[in-house]
């Protein structure tokens, strides 16, 4: 191995030939998980809420479940185990997105929970007293004002997700850190190629979380 370092491999080619590939998986990974989670993960704390024993117990089962294991290991059962289960086999990317989707569900559902804790009781008493059901209740009232409650913890947790993302590594699919893993292989250049992912995730990373933290502020402002 070449131990010397070459500034000469960060190039348009590095970017346009291997990194613009896996960024893009990442992102898009990122945002399906999101929106995915965030779907579900209401759903989740809906259930956690309503009162009813058979809602609320294979939704706290689920939930307490998923935030106790690894998210590597999640990828790695459902990458393995799954197409065993089913007879055929599941590509790389659709088993992250998937996975990822099941994973977030139950973090953002802990968020969402907590969003509609925050809600004063009056208002949920109000809907009531109009005649509305829960889920009308829950539609119209609470989660409208949970979600602008949650917005910055929605997105940090977001964030997260996107660093999180390279662990799809593990199953070989092709996400940021593969790109730049493969680069550095087809150059030689290991070294380099990992000091530059991590400089990007830096960079992405930071920057996202400068915006939420402005975010954050102006929200708090309006409150």
């Amino acid at each position: 191995m070449n131990l010397s370092f070459d500034f000469s491999f960060y190039s348009w080619d590095l970017v346009s030939n291997f990194i613009l590939k896996g960024l893009y998986f990442s992102v898009m990974l990122t945002l399906v998980a999101t929106l995915g989670g965030i779907f579900f993960g209401t759903l989740l704390a809906m259930m956690r809420l309503s009162g009813r024993k058979w809602l609320i117990v294979p939704a706290t089962i689920y939930v307490d479940g998923m935030r106790s294991i690894p998210l590597v290991m999640v990828i790695l059962w459902f990458f393995l185990l799954v197409p065993l289960l089913i007879g055929a086999p599941i590509g790389a990317e659709a088993s992250a997105t998937v996975t990822f989707i099941a994973f977030e569900a139950a973090y953002f559902s802990e968020i969402m929970r907590a969003g509609i804790q925050s809600i004063p009781r009056g208002q949920v008493f109000a809907g009531q007293a109009l005649g509305m059901t829960y889920g009308q209740n829950m539609r119209l009232i609470v989660l409208p004002q949970a979600f602008r409650n949650m917005l910055p913890v929605l997105l940090t947790q977001t964030i997260i997700l996107f660093q999180d993302t390279s662990l799809v590594y593990a199953i070989g699919a092709y996400d940021m850190l593969k790109g730049f893993e493969v680069a550095g292989k087809n150059y030689g250049r290991p070294i380099e190629a990992f000091i530059a992912a991590a400089v990007v995730y830096f960079v992405i990373c930071y920057s996202l979380s400068w915006l939420v933290k402005r975010l954050h502020k102006k929200i708090a402002i309006i409150h």
